[in-house]
């Protein structure tokens, strides 16, 4: 019964949240801003105008939490969580200053308002943490089992393991070692099952099983379960059909997407100038070589470009092996510690983005030898080239530097095939989050030369 209340906990965690951030607005407005007078005095706000600008101030609130994923107590890390929250106010508590601004028509004080902030970020802390405990307590983690295929699923209960305040796997078995009848029997002695790597008669099976008897399944999806999640419903007749279109974004679609690549390019250049121009500075100054590095890579239809980055390594030697960067590799530079974990040796791809070359989101551009050496193995990976090549993308904010080529394939396909304005918005923003999480950033191991596993 307590797992119908699951939703409902987190619901009203959330509501009080929210709540709570209303409340501390509308003091520091009733107290200070709403009797704020300029230079030049205008109508004082009638009742529902102070209603209006507290109801503007929750749904900005709310939408940088939800995007960021703030909502979601009791799903990912607690450590996530609190980031998350603490994210989303900054950036609600900014612009929140500059609506204020407007509205006034001149510049207010905005001590007040990061008071404001400074208080609802410590009360977003300890009531997460309290939520939580709370949570843990009610839901200990999932007693599951894992069927795998021929394949073995290590790196998965690796990755599962990882979260064992929310998952358990106590068992695994390999569909060709029981019967059919014998896994089923199995699997009902758990709370719940995950299914990984099977063929697709064998998961249909067990997931029809599975429904039947309401037990909770976790699958690892197929490429073309991916395809199938984005196909457009067909009811022109009483059978159903999908339709797969299978040709990345549309003309109207490419128009806008450029349209927002030069908009933020233009902006992001003119932010990010004093600090390309420091970078730069340091970079010639720590050992006289090159400040950028250019590298051939793919974008889309396999077209080669020459992305600009600032360098983060020591200058190569001409008979020095290329691969992709490994953990604690001895070739980065000091500084390319530093703006490599912050992701600013990017910022020169801004004009690759502004001249064309590559978008702000998409999937990240590849070498021509790597993706020739992952299509062998992976040979769906060549589907990431259907679009261009971006500074961030779905891989970067829900996977890993290290990420195996399969998994980044998936992920990057689900970019593509469910490609809208509002889902770039998104990764944007989940960017800058995952800037203050170093794991992202993590490199292959020292006895790897590609991602390949």
């Amino acid at each position: 019964m307590k797992e119908q209340y699951k939703h409902l906990l987190n619901f009203v965690a959330n509501l009080i949240t929210l709540g709570f951030h209303g409340v501390m607005f509308a003091i520091v407005w009733y107290n200070y801003y709403a009797n704020w007078v300029s230079e030049n005095p205008i109508v004082p706000f009638f009742r529902r105008g102070n209603w209006a600008i507290i109801g503007l101030y929750v749904l900005i609130v709310f939408f940088f939490t939800k995007v960021l994923g703030g909502y979601r107590v009791g799903y990912v890390r607690v450590g996530d969580i609190i980031l998350s929250c603490v994210l989303a106010l900054v950036m609600a508590n900014v612009v929140a200053y500059f609506e204020l601004c407007l509205v006034w028509r001149d510049y207010v004080d905005a001590i007040p308002l990061a008071d404001v902030a400074g208080i609802e970020i410590c009360f977003s802390i300890l009531w997460n943490l309290i939520v939580r405990k709370v949570y843990k307590s009610m839901y200990p983690p999932r007693q599951m089992i894992l069927v795998y295929g021929d394949y073995s699923p290590s790196d998965l209960i690796a990755k599962i393991n990882g979260r064992r305040d929310k998952y358990n796997i106590c068992a695994t078995i390999s569909y060709r070692e029981l019967g059919f009848v014998e896994i089923c029997k199995e699997i009902q002695k758990f709370q719940a099952v995950v299914l990984n790597d099977l063929p697709g008669e064998v998961r249909n099976d067990l997931l029809k099983f599975c429904y039947e008897r309401g037990i909770r399944v976790y699958c690892t999806p197929k490429i073309s379960d991916i395809m199938f999640r984005a196909a457009d419903d067909i009811h022109l007749f009483d059978t159903p059909l999908y339709l797969f279109r299978n040709q990345g974004l549309t003309i109207d679609q490419r128009f806008v997407k450029r349209i927002m690549d030069i908009v933020i390019s233009l902006v992001g250049i003119v932010i990010a100038s004093p600090f390309m121009l420091l970078i730069a500075l340091c970079i010639k100054l720590y050992d006289r070589g090159p400040v950028f590095y250019t590298q051939e890579r793919l974008t889309r239809d396999g077209k080669i470009f020459k992305i600009l980055k600032f360098r983060s390594m020591k200058v190569a030697k001409p008979d020095d092996e290329a691969h992709i960067t490994m953990k604690d590799d001895d070739r980065v530079t000091p500084i390319g510690k530093i703006i490599r974990n912050i992701h600013f040796d990017e910022l020169p791809q801004l004009f690759n983005i502004l001249i064309g070359e590559m978008s702000f989101v998409g999937p990240r551009p590849e070498w021509k030898m790597t993706t020739d050496q992952y299509t062998e193995s992976v040979p769906e990976f060549k589907f990431r080239l259907k679009v261009k090549a971006g500074l961030t993308g779905y891989a970067q904010v829900f996977g890993k530097y290290n990420t195996t080529p399969y998994d980044k394939v998936k992920l990057d396909l689900t970019y593509i095939e469910n490609y809208s304005v509002w889902l770039d918005i998104k990764i944007i923003l989940l960017t800058i989050k995952i800037l203050f999480q170093k794991e992202n950033t993590e490199g292959i191991d020292s006895n790897q030369t590609t991602a390949l596993k």
